[in-house]
C-alpha cells in the first residue's frame, strides 16, 4: 500500500469523524430546535403554542354550542307553531332555565303577565315595554353567541406577527453565533436560522386554523341571532294582538 492511498483513506476517516461529530453535535428535530433556542424564542414559541391549543378549545367549545342551540330553536319553534297555547308553554318552561328564543318567550311572557296582574291601561306602553324587553334578552342572548370569538380573531390576526418576531430574534442570534465563530459553514448557520423559521411556523399553526374558525363561527352566529330576531319580531306582533284582543273587551 503506497503513501498516497494510506493518505486518502485517512482523508476519507477524518472527514467521516468530522460529519459525525456535527450530527451528534445538535438535534435537529423540532422539539430539538425548540431545545437549543435562545429565551425570548423559547417564549415565543410557548405562547403560540398556548395561544394555538387555547384556540383548538374554543373551537370545539363552539362547535358544541352552536350545534346545541340549533337543536333547541328546532325543537322550540316546532312546540310554538303546534298551536299550543302561550299560557301552557309557560308554565312548561317556568321551572327551567331556558335559552334562546326560549328566554326571548319567558321574558316578553312575564312582562305581559305582570302588567295586566298590575291592571294596566295605555296599551302602547305595554307594547313598548315588551319590545323593550324583547331587545334586552336578544342582545344577552347574542353576546353568549360571540363569547370568545374575539379571542380567535386576536389569535388570527396577531399570531404571524409574534411567530416573525420569533424569528427575527433568533435569526439576530444566530448572525452573533456566525460573527463569533467566524464560519460561514452551513453546518454552523442552519441550525439557528431553523430554530428561528420554528417561531414562524408555529404562529401561521395558530393563526390559521383561528382565522379559518373565527369566519365560520361568526356566520353561524349572525344566522342564529337573525332567527332570534325573527322570532323575536313575530312573537311581538302576536302580543300586540292579544293586546287589542284583551282592551277592547274591556
Amino acid at each position: 500500500m503506497d503513501v498516497t492511498t494510506i493518505f486518502a483513506i485517512s482523508s476519507a476517516f477524518a472527514q467521516g469523524v468530522e460529519t459525525g461529530t456535527l450530527e451528534a453535535a445538535g438535534d435537529h428535530s423540532l422539539i430539538g430546535l425548540f431545545i437549543q433556542a435562545g429565551f425570548i424564542v423559547k417564549f415565543v414559541m410557548i405562547g403560540l403554542l398556548i395561544a394555538s391549543v387555547w384556540s383548538w378549545g374554543v373551537m370545539v367549545d363552539k362547535y358544541i354550542l352552536f350545534a346545541k342551540t340549533t337543536r333547541q330553536f328546532n325543537r322550540f319553534e316546532d312546540v310554538f307553531w303546534s298551536g299550543r297555547s302561550l299560557e301552557e308553554l309557560y308554565q312548561s318552561l317556568a321551572d327551567k332555565n331556558p335559552t334562546g328564543m326560549g328566554a326571548l318567550f319567558m321574558a316578553a311572557m312575564k312582562e305581559w303577565k305582570k302588567s295586566f296582574e298590575r291592571g294596566a291601561h295605555s296599551q302602547i306602553g305595554l307594547q313598548t315595554r315588551i319590545d323593550k324587553v324583547l331587545d334586552v334578552s336578544l342582545a344577552r342572548e347574542s353576546d353568549s353567541l360571540e363569547k370568545r370569538l374575539g379571542f380567535l380573531a386576536t389569535v388570527g390576526s396577531a399570531a404571524p406577527f409574534v411567530g416573525l418576531f420569533g424569528t427575527v430574534v433568533g435569526i439576530m442570534t444566530s448572525f452573533q453565533a456566525i460573527a463569533g465563530s467566524k464560519s460561514t459553514n452551513l453546518a454552523v448557520v442552519a441550525p439557528g436560522i431553523a430554530e428561528a423559521l420554528l417561531a414562524t411556523a408555529l404562529g401561521l399553526m395558530a393563526a390559521i386554523p383561528a382565522v379559518i374558525a373565527y369566519n365560520k363561527f361568526s356566520s353561524d352566529a349572525g344566522k342564529l341571532t337573525s332567527r332570534l330576531e325573527g322570532f323575536a319580531d313575530e312573537f311581538s306582533a302576536i302580543l300586540s294582538r292579544q293586546i287589542d284582543e284583551k282592551t277592547s273587551k274591556r
